[in-house]
Order: C-alpha cells, then sequence, then structure tokens
C-alpha cells in the first residue's frame, strides 16, 4: 500500500433546504390558509478514525468533498427531509490543522472518534412559520443557511506502542517482519524503506503495536534524507527500540548519531524509554561478539539486547522485554 501523510482538503457541509410557500388547495375551500413546510438541514462532514487504515493515501486524487443539500419543504406542512452526513475515514493518529497548516484543531487518537468537520445549514421555514391574527395568508419563507465550508490539512503521526528506530540497514524491516505479520519491502541498500511501516506482535495473547521509521541519517532533523518527514512520527510511539547493526566499525558513533538527530528535532524524544539492541549477531563469533558487545555496554553504561533475526527464540524473549516496556498492555 502507497503511503501518504499529509494532504489539503476541501470540505463544504451540505446548505439547508428552504421553507415552501404552499397553501391549502382543497374543495370547497376557495381561500386555504398556508401550509408550508420547513426545509430540512443539510448534511454535516464528519471525520472517523479507522484502526484498519495507516494512509492518507485515499485523498490524494480527491481533494473536495461535499455532503447532501437538505431537500426543501413541501405542501401540507411537510418538512423536508435532512441531506445525509457525510463521513470520511482517517487512519488513528491524523490530526486536523486550519488552513494554514499551524491551527491544530482535533487530533484522532483512538479507534472510533468522530470530528464533525463542516456543520450542515439550516433549514428554512415555510410560510406557515409566520402566520399570525393579523396575517392569515402570510407569503413570507425562508431560504436555509449555507453549510459551513472550509480547507483543511490533514497530518498523519503514527501512534505505535514502539518505534523501531536506527541507520538504514540496521535491520528495522526484518525485525518488524519477523515479529509481527507485517511484508515490509527487505533489501540490502539504503532507505529502502520509505514509509512507516506497522505491525501487531503477540505473545501469550498479548499484543503490541510496532512502526518501523525510516532510517535516519546525519542531517535528519534539517531534512536531510527522508528527514523530518519521518522524525514526526516517531513522537507518537511510547518507547524506541534504537537498533544497531553490529557488523558496524564504530557502534558508539551509530548510537550517538542517531540520539543527536532525535534530539536536534526535540528534545522530548530523547525523555522516551530507549531499547538498545544490537542486530546480526550471527554475522560473528561468539568470542568477537561477547568482546564488542562488552565494550559497548561499558562506554555506554546501559543494557543491551543481542539479536539475529532468524533465531525465533531471541525474537520471542525480545517480544517478553517489550511487554514489559508497555505495562498498559499486560
Amino acid at each position: 500500500m502507497k503511503f501518504l501523510d499529509q494532504v489539503k482538503i476541501f470540505v463544504k457541509a451540505g446548505d439547508g433546504g428552504s421553507g415552501s410557500p404552499s397553501f391549502r388547495r382543497e374543495k370547497f375551500i376557495e381561500f386555504g390558509g398556508p401550509d408550508g413546510g420547513d426545509g430540512g438541514k443539510g448534511g454535516s462532514v464528519i471525520l472517523k478514525s479507522e484502526r484498519n487504515l495507516n494512509t492518507l493515501i485515499d485523498y490524494r486524487y480527491q481533494q473536495h468533498f461535499k455532503a447532501k443539500r437538505g431537500e426543501d419543504g413541501k405542501g401540507k406542512n411537510q418538512t423536508g427531509k435532512g441531506g445525509k452526513d457525510l463521513f470520511l475515514s482517517v487512519p488513528i493518529g491524523t490530526q486536523v490543522f486550519e488552513e494554514d497548516n499551524k491551527t491544530l484543531i482535533f487530533d484522532f487518537k483512538k479507534e472510533k472518534d468522530e470530528f464533525t468537520v463542516a456543520i450542515g445549514g439550516k433549514g428554512g421555514f415555510g410560510n406557515t412559520k409566520f402566520k399570525s391574527s393579523t396575517n392569515r395568508a402570510p407569503r413570507k419563507f425562508t431560504k436555509g443557511t449555507k453549510g459551513e465550508e472550509f480547507w483543511i490539512w490533514l497530518q498523519l503521526k503514527t501512534i505505535a506502542d514502539i518505534g523501531i528506530i536506527g541507520l538504514p540497514n540496521a535491520g528495522k524491516s526484518s525485525l518488524l517482519g519477523s515479529m509481527t505479520s507485517a511484508n515490509p519491502k527487505i533489501a540490502n541498500y539504503k532507505f529502502t524503506t520509505i514509509n512507516p511501516n506497522l505491525g501487531v506482535a503477540i505473545y501469550d495473547d498479548k499484543e503490541i503495536t510496532l512502526a518501523d521509521i525510516p532510517g535516519l541519517i546525519e542531517g535528519a532533523h534539517t531534512g536531510v534524507g527522508l528527514g523530518i518527514k519521518f522524525l514526526k512520527h516517531v513522537e507518537r510511539c511510547k518507547t524506541l527500540l534504537h537498533l544497531i547493526d553490529i557488523s558496524d566499525d564504530d557502534l558508539i558513533k551509530s548510537y550517538k548519531q542517531i540520539r543527536r538527530e532525535l534530539g536536534e528535532y526535540s528534545k522530548e524524544l530523547l525523555r522516551k524509554k530507549e531499547i538498545i539492541v544490537l542486530n546480526k549477531i550471527d554475522l560473528l563469533s561468539k568470542e568477537d561478539l561477547k568482546i564488542k558487545k562488552k565494550k559497548f555496554e561499558e562506554k555506554l553504561r546501559k543494557k543491551i539486547i543481542e539479536l539475529s533475526t532468524l533465531d525465533k527464540k531471541l525474537i520471542n524473549k525480545l517480544k517478553i522485554r517489550l511487554l514489559k516496556n508497555v505495562p498498559w498492555k499486560l
């Protein structure tokens, strides 16, 4: 599925129907009184969050959305039928901004959230409403009011329990694929992943949502590489899994490079809980692995997890560790 995380759309609620200027026309009644019904309410445009969506791609080729107009009132005091509301589905994590793309007006944080972004117009009054003791045959009626219309921006920020971060080619997509049913593109070159991928890992009937964030490089916070476009997705992840290729020449440099980019983008990202994982341990001998890991832990003064995405036991062990770091899932 193609990915799109920002789009500008136009929404127009339906106008209200006009009231009716009708008069009774019955046999043997030459001068019937007013019987014009009111106009129906215009349909509103409503955004609704859906769990099975993870992109805004549906809005790439259609940017204009209009709800139905209310029907006009009719004789015999019949109120016009209200216009049908228009529901637009968005992924969880979508934020709605005004046309300036800066003023936040709604944030979809959970499934089935609804937000009325444009309210339908009110129906007009039929002439029955204007009958009085001094005016028995009013011809006056009112038109319905206009429905609201706006240009708005939709921005998607991935929401996941665990965000998998690291340099390009660290094995993030392979990890996501081995832990979940997700099927990300995997190859041995930089920027294989150009969009965030989501997957759900299940262990002992418990679930964790993971996001594979495209590889970050030096200068990402200024837009270099895939840059800022994807750093924003890290903001919504509750815990960060920092994946490092153990075959890198300088593990500390690789680690600090990612941390620096996170900090330059937002200091808040550095305060998130972090799990550090050395990946591709199958490429080293047991002795070389032991030496390299020990040096890394001593310099970093943090506990490190060993991993090979080819080893199911290590994958399950990591799942258990991740579950412990998302206690709201237990």
